[in-house]
């Protein structure tokens, strides 16, 4: 059985590292990790991008989805799970 966790961010670079580097630090990873971020205007992708790259020799996958416009939580939830693979998804945000 794989798992997906799916998570929301809109303007969480104040959460977001923490949220992430517990993911990482789970002791068994989800297979993957879909981050959808809802046009956010503070450094939340560039902070993403900063720690995917740190662990880069992670066996999780990592999509991130960034919308130009934001759709708002329902609908980027609603993304973000439509974009998940695995037979279990777990939802989370920042």
């Amino acid at each position: 059985m794989s798992v997906s966790v799916a998570l929301c961010t809109h303007n969480g670079s104040r959460f977001l590292a923490a949220q992430l580097e517990s993911i990482y630090a789970q002791t068994v990873l989800p297979d993957e990790l879909v981050i959808s971020d809802d046009a956010s205007t503070d450094a939340t992708l560039a902070m993403i991008d900063e720690i995917v790259a740190a662990h880069a020799a992670s066996p999780m996958r990592v999509k991130v989805l960034a919308n130009q416009a934001a759709l708002g939580v329902t609908a980027n939830f609603e993304q973000a799970i439509a974009a998940c693979t695995s037979d279990v998804i777990l939802l989370s945000d920042q």
